[in-house]
């Protein structure tokens, strides 16, 4: 039996405004959250038209021409936006009778590259039982007839499967959100026998060694460890109405483990550095569950990975600044200091989830919003943009 797509509404009015607007075809993202049971899309984003585009006003009319590099980096920025618990799970395309025939193909391409670059910047391992099936939507613009199939993107040779997509009113008005903050102390150093000091490749295997720290840790819950397997609402009054909303609140506590126990065999090595790079701060994280009967492991799972991405993420974009403002070949490592983009929440509307999004101290609200139009076609207020955490370093 195929996976059942339940479809926030709104994700419906969104795509038939797109059919109206974009000829011949225009192509997009689903984002939700998967679980093993049944999935959930509660946005839909079309790709943004490139810079000539936006002059001319006119699409390709080619399928052959989708460009799938501009595609997949759309989806590695949205990524980046999502808090945890939420991901790109598909792409869709509207097309006109005529470039039908050629849709379900230009999916299949799409799902595969989509899904390969966001998993060459994940820090994470997926789970043994991942739900690894993503949703290729097809919408004909003259007949609005709506195909949902579903490709196994672990499986290079996977074959569509029939998939039921179904619309819900107020699909995500009260799902659960799990906020934390996250005291970060990273020292990563810089071997001696490294020709250039490469920060980012450095960087990066620091945080892969810290993710590894995230994922051993423990977590409270309401200051209560949970079992795995239990619901996480266990014990909990449910919040009646589902039509307003609301979203309830659980207040998360990460323990790291400070040293291995003696079960552990040390195999420390001594390495000569000639600097180092320190990340510290305090990180705001969250992640937001499903409201139907979730378990405890879903949701620290989705936690665990907003912290590790929300970090990853960050060096990513300073590190981009840099290049962009002071170019790939830096010859200077003296002592410096460089503050990490802020994280900022930002509400939208008929849904509880919010989306997240980062700044740099001297961007203004007017970027953001401009951001969000472009990123998610969303347009937000600036009053709405809610400054998760204080200035790190």
């Amino acid at each position: 039996m195929g996976r059942t797509y339940f479809v926030e509404e709104a994700v419906g009015q969104y795509l038939s405004d797109l059919i109206t607007k974009l000829k011949p075809y225009v192509t997009g993202l689903l984002i939700g959250q998967c679980s093993l049971q049944r999935d959930y899309v509660i946005w839909a984003v079309r790709t943004p038209p490139k810079e000539e585009q936006k002059e001319d006003g006119i699409s390709p009319s080619k399928l052959a021409s989708i460009d799938e590099e501009w595609i997949t980096t759309h989806a590695s920025q949205v990524s980046r936006m999502l808090p945890g618990g939420l991901l790109v799970l598909g792409v869709f395309i509207i097309a006109t009778p005529e470039l039908s025939k050629d849709s379900q193909n230009a999916l299949r391409k799409l799902i595969f590259s989509v899904e390969k670059s966001l998993t060459k910047r994940r820090l994470w391992k997926p789970a043994e039982e991942e739900v690894s099936d993503r949703a290729a939507l097809q919408i004909c613009s003259a007949t609005k007839k709506v195909i949902c199939r579903t490709y196994d993107v672990q499986d290079p040779k996977s074959s569509a499967k029939p998939a039921d997509w179904k619309y819900q009113s107020a699909l995500s008005a009260s799902w659960l959100a799990l906020d934390c903050t996250v005291n970060v102390n990273i020292h990563i150093p810089l071997l001696a026998t490294s020709p250039n000091h490469d920060l980012e490749k450095n960087t990066k295997t620091g945080l892969n060694r810290w993710s590894k720290q995230i994922e051993d840790s423990v977590f409270l819950i309401n200051g209560q460890v949970k079992d795995d397997e239990t619901e996480l609402l266990e014990g909990q009054k449910k919040l009646r109405g589902n039509t307003q909303s609301s979203t309830q609140f659980s207040d998360v506590k990460v323990l790291t483990q400070l040293s291995q126990g003696s079960s552990h065999r040390s195999t420390a090595t001594v390495q000569v550095c000639s600097a180092s790079i320190n990340l510290k701060g305090a990180v705001k994280c969250r992640a937001y569950i499903h409201n139907n009967k979730p378990k405890v492991k879903e949701a620290i799972q989705a936690l665990k990975r907003d912290i590790i991405n929300t970090l990853s993420d960050r060096c990513e974009i300073l590190f981009e600044d840099l290049i962009i403002n002071e170019g790939p070949h830096r010859k200077n490592f003296e002592r410096e200091y460089h503050v990490l983009p802020q994280r900022l929440f930002v509400p939208v509307a008929g849904s509880s989830v919010m989306l997240s999004d980062y700044k740099f101290g001297d961007e203004t609200a007017g970027e953001i919003q401009e951001r969000f139009v472009e990123m998610l076609d969303q347009s937000v207020q600036a009053e709405d943009i809610h400054i998760g955490e204080e200035i790190n370093t």
